[in-house]
C-alpha cells in the first residue's frame, strides 16, 4: 500500500464497513485494472544491497525519481517514503527490504498499463544508473542473508517486524526478501464479486505455479521453484490463505467484514503516530474498548488501513486484488495482469474458469497451495497437472480479451499481452526452472551472474 488512509469519520454500526467495501461496485464500463510490481535493488558495483540512507541511497532514487515524476512525496516523520501521482492515482512506496514498488493508476487497458510500467521502468533505470543501482526481476533477493538486508524508516515495518515471529516463523522473510507482482480489478455487485472472489482464488496457485521465479535464498538453490510462494504459508495464519469459507453458501460481504472484524490488528494511527496494537481486535476499538487506546473509536481510516493488513491469497476492499505471483521481466509483469483480465472481464471466460474449479474441495485447494512452490506446473489436482489447467485457463483468457477488442495504436488486441505465459505453457517449464539450469550450467554454481541477467 502506497500510504496509509487518513478519514477520520468516526463509524458506528457494522453495515458501515459492509457499505465501504459495496461502494467499490462499479459498472462495466467503468472497469479498470492496476499492476502493481515490486523489485529488489541492488549497487551494481558489488551486487550489495541498497540501504535508506546515504547519497546514493533509497532516499536519493526516491528524490531524483520525484525530480523526473513531479509527483507529490509521501513523508513519515520528514522523510520521503514514498510518492504520490495526484492527478492519475499512480503511487511509488518502499517495501519493508527496500524493494521499490510501482501502485499503478487504474487504467482501462492492458496497453495503457504496459506502457505505465515500462515508463516507470525506464525512470527508475535512469535514475538507478546515476546512482550506480540495478534492479532484479526476481521473486526472492537471491543472496543477502536477511540479517544484511536493509530496513526502511516506516513505522508501521517496525511493528509488524516485532509482531510477525510471533505469529509465523518466515514472517520477516516474506517483508525483507520478497518481491511480487499483483493486478487490481473491479467487480459490478455483491454477486459479480463472489463468482470472481472464488475463481481467482481457487486459480491462485495455478498463476504461482506458471509465474515460479524465486529458486535462490542465500547465495544457493533452495528447494523451490517459488520460495515466495512458499514462505507465505508460514507468515501469518490468521490473515492469510486460501479463505475456504469464500466458496461456502451465503458467502459475500458481510461474510467477508466477519472475517475482517476478527483478525488481529498491527496498529492505530491517530495524525502522524502509529500506535501498536499488535494483536489487538478490532472489534474492541470498534466498541471503544481497546485497552491500548482507552476511549478511542474505529474511523473510516482504522478500517481501511486494518484492512490494507489482510494477506488472503485474493483480497477483497473496495476491488480484488490476485497477490499470488512472483515478480519478473516487463513483459511478465503485464502477462500476469493480461490472464487475469481475460479471465475475470469477459462472462464467457469467467462462466469456463468457474466450471474448470468448481468441482475441487476445500481440501484440494489447499492440497494445491501447499504443493505448487516446489512443483510448480507439475502439481495436481482433480486428477489432473497444473500444467493442463493452466493450457485451459489460458485459452479462457484469450479469448476473453479478444472479445475485449481492445486494440493498441498497431491494430493489436491485447491477447499479445499474453505471450509471456504461451512461451512457458508451450514449453512446460517455469522461468525458475530455466534460471536452475544456468545455476548448475553456464553460471557455474553462483548466484551471482543472476545480478547481470535478471535484471530490469
Amino acid at each position: 500500500m502506497a500510504r496509509d488512509v487518513s478519514d477520520t469519520t468516526p463509524l458506528g454500526a457494522r453495515a458501515e464497513l459492509v457499505d465501504w467495501i459495496a461502494s467499490g461496485e462499479k459498472p462495466r464500463d467503468q472497469w479498470r485494472l492496476g499492476t502493481e510490481h515490486e523489485k529488489v535493488p541492488f549497487y551494481t558495483q558489488d551486487a550489495s544491497p541498497v540501504p535508506y540512507e546515504g547519497t546514493k541511497g533509497i532516499r536519493a532514487l526516491l528524490e531524483g525519481l520525484q525530480e523526473i515524476t513531479g509527483w507529490e512525496a509521501i513523508l513519515e516523520n520528514g522523510l520521503p517514503i514514498g510518492l504520490f501521482d495526484e492527478e492519475e492515482g499512480g503511487a511509488i512506496s518502499l517495501e519493508p527490504g527496500g524493494q521499490f514498488e510501482l501502485s499503478g493508476a487504474p487504467l482501462k487497458t492492458l496497453h495503457e498499463t504496459a506502457s505505465e510500467t515500462a515508463r516507470h521502468l525506464e525512470q527508475v533505470k535512469a535514475v538507478g544508473r546515476r546512482l550506480g543501482m540495478g534492479f532484479l526481476t526476481l521473486g526472492m533477493s537471491p543472496q543477502w542473508t536477511r540479517a544484511e538486508t536493509p530496513v526502511m524508516p516506516k513505522a508501521r515495518y517496525g511493528i509488524m517486524t516485532e509482531y510477525m515471529p510471533k505469529v509465523g516463523n518466515l514472517g520477516l522473510d516474506m517483508m525483507y526478501r520478497t518481491a511480487t507482482v499483483q493486478v487490481n480489478m473491479d467487480y459490478a455487485s455483491e454477486s459479480d464479486m463472489v463468482k470472481k472472489l472464488r475463481v481467482s482464488l481457487a486459480l491462485q496457485p495455478v498463476a504461482a505455479a506458471i509465474f515460479a521465479n524465486s529458486p535462490f535464498t542465500d547465495g544457493k538453490p533452495n528447494g523451490f521453484l517459488s520460495r515466495r510462494s512458499a514462505i507465505w504459508l508460514d507468515t501469518d495464519g490468521d490473515r492469510t490463505g486460501m479463505m475456504d469459507f469464500a466458496f461456502e453458501d451465503g458467502f459475500g460481504y458481510e461474510r467477508y467484514v466477519d472475517w475482517a472484524l476478527d483478525v488481529p490488528m498491527y496498529f492505530v494511527k491517530r495524525d502522524s503516530t502509529y500506535h501498536n496494537v499488535a494483536g489487538a481486535s478490532f472489534r474492541d476499538l470498534f466498541a471503544g474498548k481497546l485497552a491500548q487506546l482507552p476511549g478511542e473509536r474505529a474511523t473510516r481510516s482504522d478500517w481501511a488501513n486494518h484492512v490494507s493488513t489482510l494477506f488472503p491469497e485474493v483480497r477483497l476492499k473496495r476491488y480484488l486484488e490476485m497477490r499470488g505471483a512472483d515478480v519478473g521481466p516487463l513483459e511478465q509483469i503485464t502477462a500476469l495482469s493480461a490472464f487475469w483480465t481475460g479471465l475475470l472481464y469477459d462472462d464467457a471466460s469467467l462462466d469456463g474458469a468457474w466450471e474448470l474449479v468448481k468441482g475441487w474441495s476445500a481440501a484440494e485447494r489447499n492440497q494445491l497451495r501447499a504443493d505448487v512452490p516446489k512443483q510448480a506446473l507439475k502439481a495436481r489436482i482433480g486428477g489432473r497437472t497444473v500444467h493442463d489447467i493452466a493450457r485451459d485457463a489460458l485459452a479462457l483468457s484469450q479469448a476473453g480479451l479478444q472479445r475485449r477488442a481492445f486494440k493498441d495504436e498497431a491494430g493489436q488486441d491485447e491477447t499479445h499481452h499474453l505471450a509471456y505465459v504461451e512461451q512457458i505453457i508451450e514449453s512446460g517449464r517455469t522461468p525458475a526452472e530455466h534460471l536452475l539450469d544456468l545455476y548448475h550450467g553456464a553460471w557455474g554454481g553462483s548466484v551471482r551472474p543472476a545480478f547481470r541477467e535478471c535484471v530490469f
